[in-house]
This record gives structure tokens, C-alpha cells and sequence, in this order.
């Protein structure tokens, strides 16, 4: 009996490591398949994040839109994605000078995405600024500015976009949002409070829409790491372990290319809603749901020790 096992041992790694590639190949495939001539909106394209969504969407054969504020990197983008690209397979970007810190421009720019195509299949909302300071050092302005950019830009141009998804009765609008939108933590006041109001605006979409067939989808993601290198930490003053613990977890680099390749994976399964962290950060937010007080005074023990040590 125990020659069998040992031969049917090997043949069971090759079976499984066979399924394993069909899977694989076919995943592949329909990730290509399910974009194919949707018109896919990406905002910030020419970030880290933008940059590798718009590498994925393209190989993937969807009719690119791709918004930026600087026209030379469109362009460049544009060059990169166009220069080795077979014209049968692919189709060549549409670029839209996109700046969400003026908002007068808003409605000009819904306008001319709609013209391009005539509609939108897939908005990614992925345009953020980031923002680290104690709250009496922030101005009205600067709150006013990350408002604008982190929530009013991505809510408006999801309004803008709307009408015709629900005249089609299909759509789907991703916003790439940020852990901080669930777990606020001190001195983001400011970007925790606009990602906050991004999450519950498209938490309030998603329920509105889903009668007409429209996706709503939010990823959730901690600190992006877009350098190749490990990032240098700065000297910190000595504070209590668990809360410096918990900062250094909310803060673990994520890849580019893992973010992009989540929101393919969302828009092609269709999630409504994904956090791409650590253990520490989601159990950081069991506690702020389950045992508020404990996690605040964990936080507040790690502003104090900081604030004595300096």
C-alpha cells in the first residue's frame, strides 16, 4: 500500500499544480475579456497608482479616458502605453486635463469626458492629497483645498457621469479611497475628515443606484509605497509601544501595481467594497467599531508620549 502513495504523491502535485495554471490562464483571460470596449475613466493617471490602472485597462483592451493636471505627463503616458501597442488589440487614450482644486471647472470637464465616447462604463476616482499636521497648524483654506480634492472633486464627477450609467442601466464607479476613511488617526485630521466624507458619499451612492444596475465600489488602502526602495523613517521621539506599534502598521508601504491590480480585480468581480490592509490596521478597526474607548487611549497615549518627548 505504500508504493502507491508514494507514486500517486508526485502525481497529485502535478494534478494540482496544473489546475492551479488553468486557473490562473483562465482569471487572466477574463480579466481581459470583462473591460474589452468599456470606456474606463481614471482620474490622477499619471500617479503611481493612475500609471499602473492605466497599464492594466490598456493591455485589457478598454477605450481609455485619462485625467491629470500636467499635459506633458499625459502626453507621456499616452507615448508610453501607445509606443508598443498592436492598434488591432488596443485603443489609443483619450487625455482630459482634470484639476480638482478648482472646482469651477467641473462641469467643463464632465462635458468634455462624456464627448469623448459618449458615456462611461468604469469611473476609477483615484485622485488624493495627503496632508500630515496637528489641527491648530492647518488653515481653512488648506482643509478647503484636500475638500475639494479628496471628496467634492470624485462626488461631483461621479454626479457629472451618473445620468447616463442610469440611462443605460449599467455602470460601475470605483473610488480608491483610503483606510483613514474608516480609522481616523492623529495629525490627518484634515485627510481623515475628506476621506471620511468620500466613504459615506459613495456608501450613500452605492444604495441609491443599485436599482439601475450601477456598481458602486470603495477599496480601502493604507500608506502607498511608490518608491523602489524601503522608504527612510524619520526620527521619532520614544513613545508608548503599542500606539508607535499600530502608526508603523498604518503606515506599511503597499505596491502601485497591487493597488491597480485590486481595482481590476474589484471591477471585474464586481466587489462593493475592499480593504487592502494589514492585520493591525483591520484589527484597529474591530476595535474602533467593538471597544472605541480602548483604541482611544491607545491613540491619545501616543500623541502624549510624543508630545513629552519632544
Amino acid at each position: 500500500m505504500a508504493l502507491p502513495f508514494v507514486m500517486a504523491l508526485p502525481l497529485l502535485i502535478i494534478v494540482a499544480a496544473g489546475v492551479y495554471y488553468i486557473y490562473n490562464e483562465v482569471t487572466h483571460f477574463m480579466s481581459k475579456s470583462l473591460v474589452r470596449n468599456k470606456v474606463v475613466v481614471i482620474t490622477d493617471a499619471v500617479s503611481g497608482v493612475g500609471t499602473e490602472c492605466a497599464q492594466l485597462f490598456h493591455k485589457a483592451g478598454a477605450r481609455l479616458i485619462l485625467c491629470g493636471t500636467s499635459w506633458d505627463k499625459l502626453e507621456s503616458l499616452f507615448d508610453s502605453l501607445t509606443g508598443d501597442a498592436d492598434p488591432r488589440e488596443t485603443f489609443a487614450p483619450k487625455l482630459v486635463i482634470l484639476d480638482f482644486s478648482d472646482m469651477d471647472s467641473m462641469e467643463d470637464v464632465v462635458a468634455e469626458v462624456l464627448e469623448c465616447y459618449g458615456c462611461v462604463d468604469v469611473l476609477v476616482c483615484n485622485s488624493s492629497v495627503k496632508l500630515k499636521a496637528p489641527v491648530q497648524s492647518i488653515s481653512l483654506e488648506m482643509d478647503r483645498n484636500i475638500m475639494d480634492i479628496n471628496y467634492f472633486g470624485p462626488s461631483t464627477l461621479a454626479k457629472g457621469v451618473l445620468p447616463t450609467m442610469i440611462s443605460r442601466r449599467s455602470g460601475h464607479i470605483l473610488l480608491v479611497n483610503s483606510i483613514q476613511g474608516r480609522l481616523a488617526i492623529p495629525f490627518r485630521s484634515s485627510y481623515a475628515a475628506s476621506k471620511h466624507a468620500a466613504q459615506a458619499f459613495f456608501d450613500c451612492l452605492r444604495a441609491e443606484v443599485e436599482e439601475y444596475g450601477i456598481i458602486v465600489s470603495t477599496i480601502s488602502h493604507t500608506f502607498i509605497n511608490a518608491s523602489d526602495l524601503p522608504p527612510v523613517e524619520e526620527p521619532a521621539p520614544k513613545q508608548n509601544a503599542l500606539a508607535a506599534f499600530i502608526a508603523k502598521q498604518m503606515t506599511h508601504g503597499l505596491r502601485p501595481s497591487v493597488l491597480a491590480n485590486e481595482v481590476m480585480q474589484t471591477v471585474n468581480r464586481k466587489r462593493k467594497e475592499v480593504v487592502l490592509a494589514h492585520p493591525i490596521p483591520r484589527v484597529a478597526l474591530y476595535l474602533r467599531s467593538l471597544f472605541p474607548p480602548f483604541l482611544f487611549a491607545v491613540l491619545a497615549a501616543g500623541v502624549k508620549d510624543s508630545v513629552l518627548a519632544g
